[in-house]
């Protein structure tokens, strides 16, 4: 009996307990109602705090900083591109009074923000070309020398550029959300895409480019291929003709020499040297299909004869 009533002393204890005191964690702040009506300063410290039993209601907010994920927006360029842009944002609650008298809980919050960073990402990209949001900088494209020189122009240059953009619509919306106790930090764009009848010509543009990129390579090869061919050529008859020239140096030195030693050796005796040039020269002169007619005068037979005399 006595354990029963130290078991519903306890309960009722804790129901007092819950009636008179809440507590907050270091991720938590609150804002007290009585009767819907907002009392006193939002809570921010975290610990165990009191309200008035029955009467007052807290309200529970987050004190860390949320995620705004918004739907991708079908949205115009101003040089008429229709393109798909996704972005995402950071926010946080700021001043939970003010927060919970004008949006009342998170997912209202997120609906407004919603309608407010969507609505300043239409406004600024539909203020300028697709080229200031898709680069941030000026620098020169990795294949700029195959880029065409209308194509260049037609992309154009820079003035403000994809993080200038969402700057200005962070800003601005930051100025409206403001006044609902909400506080954005940061706005990014996640993706830019073409629409899909768009996508399907500018994927049949860049085919097209790399097609006419990829000739103009082809071309400049064979060209190249060409140019190293005639190279070689010429190399070669240069080889060709240094070798001729060096055989024939080399054939006039021999024939020089030969000479040389013909001289020392018709001086010597030219009777004997003149007798074997004519022998050379007989099986040159006549062979068994040749007729030659002579006189027995001839000094071609001077030999023959005297070898017959004899």
């Amino acid at each position: 009996m006595r354990t029963i009533q130290y078991a519903l002393l306890a309960t009722a204890s804790l129901a007092l307990t819950g009636c008179f005191a809440y507590t907050l964690d270091e991720t938590e702040q609150a804002v007290i109602t009585r009767f819907g009506e907002p009392q006193g300063n939002p809570v921010t410290e975290p610990g165990l705090h009191f309200k008035v039993p029955l009467a007052d209601k807290v309200n529970r907010f987050e004190k860390r900083w949320l995620e705004w994920n918004g739907d991708p927006n079908q949205i115009p360029t101003k040089d008429k591109k229709y393109i798909w842009v996704d972005t995402f944002g950071r926010w946080r609650i700021s001043d939970p009074l003010r927060f919970f008298q004008r949006m009342h809980d998170e997912r209202t919050a997120q609906s407004r923000l919603n309608d407010i960073i969507d609505g300043e990402t239409r406004n600024a990209i539909a203020s300028y070309n697709l080229i200031e949001a898709v680069r941030a900088t000026n620098r020169a494209f990795e294949d700029e020398e195959h880029v065409e020189n209308e194509r260049r122009e037609e992309l154009g240059k820079i003035e403000v550029g994809r993080e200038q953009l969402t700057r200005q619509i962070l800003e601005r919306a930051k100025a409206v959300v403001s006044e609902f106790g909400v506080e954005l930090v940061d706005v990014q764009i996640r993706r830019i895409n073409y629409v899909d009848e768009v996508q399907v010509k500018v994927f049949e543009r860049m085919i097209s480019e790399r097609k006419r990129i990829a000739e103009r390579s082809r071309s400049e090869g064979m060209g190249k291929a060409a140019e190293i061919r005639g190279q070689k050529e010429r190399e070669l008859k240069s080889i060709q003709s240094e070798a001729y020239r060096r055989a024939e140096e080399e054939r006039g030195k021999a024939d020089a020499e030969a000479t040389k030693i013909y001289a020392a050796a018709f001086g010597r005796d030219a009777e004997f040297y003149q007798f074997m040039k004519t022998l050379d020269a007989y099986p040159h002169a006549v062979d068994s299909s040749t007729s030659l007619f002579m006189g027995t005068d001839s000094d071609f037979f001077r030999y023959l004869k005297s070898a017959t005399k004899r």
